[in-house]
């Protein structure tokens, strides 16, 4: 895990901050060479459950996609 000095990283604190978050590595901030904190990134957010693809293999195909729902007979559109 990478130190830095508290001096150093309130001169930098943004810099620093940003450097964690692109990273994903953790610093270590001390004074006089104690530790004082831990700079970690965020936690990723997970989602509670995917809407995308939750339908999978839960409905059937009865009959026949392609055919017409009903006898071609009955449209008014085909005429008579």
């Amino acid at each position: 895990m990478e130190e830095i000095a508290i001096s150093k990283f309130k001169a930098t604190c943004l810099a620093v901050l940003q450097e964690v978050r692109q990273t994903g590595k953790p610093i270590l901030v001390t004074r006089r060479g104690e530790p004082i904190a831990e700079i970690n990134p965020p936690a990723r957010p997970r989602l509670a459950h995917q809407w995308l693809g939750s339908a999978a293999d839960s409905g059937r195909v009865i009959g026949d996609l392609v055919a017409p729902a009903t006898d071609t007979s009955t449209w008014e559109a085909l005429g008579p």
